[in-house]
């Protein structure tokens, strides 16, 4: 059964009004909004918004919900997982990759659940902050593993292509729980084992 594809209903419900406001926006900065190459130009970033938005429709507790009984106690990492999201500052472009590791105590998931997660999560406006803390969170609660880590490397558009202007500048935040707060050697092994 093919992924389920969310897509944001609040946007695909305001289309017009969305439509309206960027061609607005078009409008102030300069634009015309009526030059050819910009007539469609509304509807299509209402499109996009209504993609790159849509984990505000994703019940991200609900993901990672069908967990399975399982023995296996040893050190679990789904790593590289490719983000996109926009920073709630400038409404600016940021990605990169997020590695999760979890020791189970009984309960895993499917391992497609983190892409899941990581998009439910990161298709909003947001700050890595926020989500590296959320999705150690998520799967803190859910799976109830011994620990969990979740390290996020970010480049952020906001930084390298206006303010600064520091472009290849990364930022990686990690959050730490259970287990891997106490256990220098899980740490470690986790660390070692998403370095490409």
């Amino acid at each position: 059964m093919p992924a389920k594809e969310y897509r944001n209903s609040h946007v695909a419900d305001n289309r017009e009004q969305v439509e309206y406001h960027i061609r607005e926006i078009l409008r102030l900065i300069g634009e015309d909004p009526d030059r050819e190459g910009l007539l469609d130009t509304p509807a299509r970033v209402t499109r996009m918004y209504e993609e790159i938005f849509a984990g505000y429709e994703a019940d991200v507790k609900d993901i990672l919900g069908v967990a399975f009984d399982e023995k296996h106690e040893e050190l679990v990492i789904v790593k590289d997982i490719v983000y996109y999201s926009q920073c709630e500052h400038h409404m600016a472009p940021f990605f990169g990759k997020i590695h999760i590791g979890y020791i189970p105590s009984g309960k895993i998931a499917g391992l497609s659940k983190f892409a899941r997660l990581v998009e439910a999560v990161t298709r909003r406006l947001q700050v890595q902050e926020r989500i590296t803390s959320e999705i150690a969170d998520i799967i803190e609660t859910e799976l109830e593993p011994h620990g969990c880590m979740v390290v996020v490397e970010g480049e952020h558009l906001c930084m390298c292509a206006r303010g600064v202007k520091k472009p290849g500048s990364k930022t990686v935040t990690s959050a730490v729980r259970g287990l891997f707060r106490t256990d220098a050697p899980a740490r470690s092994e986790f660390l070692s084992l998403i370095k490409d």
